[in-house]
């Protein structure tokens, strides 16, 4: 992310923007660039994704019913026992197809755009701050979930229900759009970009502003030691930031048009819903098993796509 983390004596806008400018003008670079990403965080959420499973039945525990949160671990330990016996382990993987559809494209849009956007604040501003950082992870985690929506929408209702197991996402696709209409496949956009545009801002702002505090005030230098630090940060605060936007966006996209049936009328009518039926800590229900996962991927991502990028010639992040 930064190219002048490895280097103390050297002006920042030196040799990284030149490095810039070269993956700018060639194609093969650009593709490598965003293939990575997309790579990186593909595999990060295949090895994730049963927690993803567990966090999404989490979340919609005592929907609309006033109670106390259970114990987040015991909740945890509770549905993951739950769903391997009486739905097989293969349940902990339902919706795993969407789940790494997207998560190549959203994956390489969003940590793909985020140095781009910066370099052109860079170029407008004359600045590469940590608030243009902050600016430019929005606009990539936005963006990107807007393109992706549909297939989050698909990934989420097949974790939720064990009958669509075998019908697979493209007759939910199909069903979705037959019943609820083509508008259905963007429920919870609002939340779900609000959320992206949180989580990036969040996660590569910390991880970029931390490799260069580290390499800056410490003898760490690039490679495993670094990059785990960093990303290991990037992820406890990135679930702090996210997990009440999550757990919102969640809601919305398994609720059904039938009026009837229909809780929520938008995103901030169901954070307020929660908090007054379920108390602030519904806003971090499944905030364990989002930890758990993100924390993890976050690292898996980020060291990943280190590696991915020194193997294909590009400069560290």
């Amino acid at each position: 992310m930064s190219g002048n983390s490895t280097s103390n004596n050297s002006p920042p806008s030196g040799s990284g923007n030149d490095k810039k400018q070269n993956w700018a003008a060639s194609p093969s670079t650009v593709f490598n660039h965003f293939a990575t990403s997309g790579l990186s965080v593909a595999v990060a959420t295949a090895i994730t994704h049963p927690l993803d499973v567990l966090k999404v039945r989490l979340q919609m525990q005592l929907v609309g019913q006033t109670g106390p949160l259970s114990g987040m671990v015991v909740c945890c330990g509770k549905l993951f026992l739950s769903a391997v016996k009486n739905e097989g382990p293969k349940s902990l993987y339902q919706g795993l197809t969407p789940a790494l559809t997207r998560s190549f494209v959203y994956g390489g849009l969003r940590l793909g755009l985020y140095e781009p956007s910066k370099y052109a604040c860079d170029l407008a501003f004359g600045s590469s701050n940590v608030l243009v950082k902050i600016a430019s992870g929005m606009f990539a985690g936005a963006i990107s979930t807007a393109l992706t929506n549909p297939m989050e929408v698909l990934k989420v209702r097949l974790q939720m229900n064990p009958d669509m197991r075998k019908s697979g996402p493209i007759i939910e696709l199909r069903r979705t759009v037959s019943e609820e209409g083509i508008k259905a496949l963007w429920k919870g956009v609002g939340p779900a970009m609000a959320r992206a545009a949180a989580l990036t801002a969040s996660q590569l702002a910390t991880y970029d502003e931390t490799k260069q505090i580290l390499v800056r005030w410490t003898s760490l230098k690039e490679g495993f030691p670094l990059h785990l630090i960093s990303s290991t940060v990037a992820g406890i605060l990135s679930t702090l930031v996210t997990a009440p936007i999550d757990m919102v966006k969640t809601r919305l996209m398994l609720q059904r048009e039938a009026k009837e049936i229909r809780i929520y009328k938008g995103g901030f009518h169901c954070a307020y819903q929660v908090l007054l039926t379920e108390g602030p800590r519904g806003l971090y229900k499944g905030g364990f098993a989002i930890f758990a996962r993100l924390g993890p991927q976050t690292t898996i991502t980020f060291i990943l796509c280190e590696e991915l990028r020194k193997h294909a010639g590009l400069k560290a992040m």
